[in-house]
């Protein structure tokens, strides 16, 4: 089934963190949702729900039909500006604790396909959130849904998705109609993906660490795809390996695991770059961001780098105008439930925007997250962010300092607003009033960040104009 123009481009980049891998033992799920460059997100809260009679949920993009749960949990979640092609609600956190995102489009090979092609009305990217997130209470049974729906109802095209709960981080990848794999992130371990099946050799004897899809062994030694008794290597036996592949998605994946494990010397067009690294050092919030905010700094593959024209353009790099929202989803450990789950979230352009964390336990995000549309609209926080981008984009050589300094205060500002929203809530143990300080501390720290980049985007008009190439010099001798 062909895809609506609208998402042909779609194409983002993935990283999971265990928590033994990250600083302060949480796990981090974090993906940017690329798609079009003036294509609006909205960011929205959904009550928990108690129904007499179950929903019939039905696709506006592929026509996939599914009766739900009487029962729906309180998630967060960012759909599109428009429903008319479907939701893509794309991640979210649930009061379970549960974190999704959703998806990290792949490719599977052609002969695969053949034995076990697409299915025109399966689910797709566009429902996955929403027919699985409010539904589960924990990582691995977000695992567990998702896959059997796949293998029942089929799917419309290949996929990663990542789950993770306060214990665990789950990646599982859909590399036909039916059929797919998921593997436990190690606690000690990341992984980036980009727009490959990444997943690699699957050890059924630990179902503690992989699940699968019912009679996968048997599809594919049936089919002549796999040899029993050799390893399984999920990417190898579903995947591409094209030149695509070398200009498109390894070089990112590459430049993730150079920031996180810089002492392994490794080429941008390797096949072989493994699913899983152990980082050099405890990763940050930060870190992560900066791999989505990134295109080849400090290499000769960097766009606006000083590299030869070639290089330049050589790779496509993880951040680019393409990118509707980024989001990380962070599970904190030792904390309640309405406090651990922190939803960051930067509208538009990762590189040139801010990461604003809402506290999943929150019941409410400003107005200015929850509008938008597909022209410009000052009352959209998705075009503030854009905006700010755009003048920067300008003269980037001149105004990329600026928009650094900014980023870094508001991260700041961030960090201490929860800090600070930490502190009141623990102090309080009505429920109500938790949740109010907890949506006011979320609304703080979207308010800080707004008021920083509107300052930013007023200086950038203003020290603009003086940039026109209609400006004269007259010669003071004359």
């Amino acid at each position: 089934m062909s895809e609506p123009l609208y998402r042909q481009l779609t194409a983002c980049t993935s990283v999971l963190v265990g928590k033994k891998a990250s600083a302060d033992g949480s796990t981090l799920i974090a993906r940017n949702e690329d798609s079009q460059a003036a294509w609006p997100k909205h960011m929205v809260i959904h009550p928990h729900q108690q129904l007499t009679k179950a929903p019939h949920f039905v696709s506006k993009d592929t026509g996939f039909t599914l009766d739900l749960p009487l029962e729906a949990a309180k998630y967060t979640a960012t759909p599109e500006w428009t429903d008319e092609y479907g939701l893509f609600e794309e991640d979210g956190i649930n009061e379970y604790g549960v974190a999704m995102s959703g998806t990290e489009s792949a490719y599977s090979n052609s002969r695969v396909l053949g034995f076990d092609p697409y299915i025109d009305n399966g689910i797709a990217e566009e429902a996955m959130i929403t027919v699985v997130l409010p539904y589960v209470k924990t990582a691995r049974e977000g695992v567990a849904r998702l896959g059997a729906i796949v293998s029942e109802y089929g799917t419309t095209e290949s996929n990663g998705i990542l789950f993770s709960d306060v214990d665990e981080v789950w990646y599982l990848e859909i590399g036909s109609g039916h059929h797919w794999v998921a593997q436990r992130i190690p606690d000690d371990s990341y992984a980036v993906v980009a727009n490959q099946l990444a997943i690699q050799e699957v050890d059924f004897d630990q179902p503690e660490a992989f699940m699968t899809s019912e009679g996968l062994q048997n599809f594919t030694r049936d089919n002549h795809l796999w040899q029993a008794g050799t390893p399984f290597n999920f990417r190898n036996i579903f995947g591409t390996q094209d030149q695509s592949d070398l200009v498109y998605n390894t070089p990112r994946v590459w430049y993730g695991q150079k920031l996180l494990t810089p002492s392994v010397e490794q080429q941008p067009q390797d096949f072989n770059l493994p699913f899983l690294r152990q980082p050099d050092a405890p990763i940050q919030v930060e870190d992560v961001a900066q791999i989505l905010g990134s295109h080849y700094e400090g290499t000769v593959y960097d766009p606006i780098g000083h590299g030869t024209p070639q290089q330049k353009h050589a790779f496509r790099p993880i951040s680019l105008a393409k990118t509707q929202e980024s989001h990380i989803l962070q599970m904190r450990p030792n904390r309640p439930v309405d406090v651990s789950g922190l939803h960051w979230l930067a509208m538009g352009v990762t590189a040139q925007s801010v990461y604003v964390p809402f506290y999943a336990g929150a019941d409410d995000v400003p107005v200015n997250y929850q509008k938008g549309t597909k022209d410009y609209s000052k009352d959209s926080i998705y075009w503030t962010y854009k905006l700010a981008g755009i003048l920067v984009d300008a003269h980037y050589a001149k105004f990329a300092k600026d928009l650094e300094q900014t980023q870094k205060h508001i991260n700041s500002l961030m960090v201490q607003n929860i800090v600070a929203t930490d502190k009141l809530v623990a102090a309080e143990t009505d429920a109500h009033q938790r949740t109010m300080l907890i949506t006011k501390g979320s609304a703080k720290a979207a308010q800080l960040a707004q008021h920083e980049m509107e300052r930013l985007t007023v200086k950038l008009i203003t020290d603009s104009a003086n940039l026109s190439p209609l400006n004269f010099t007259t010669d003071s001798n004359l």
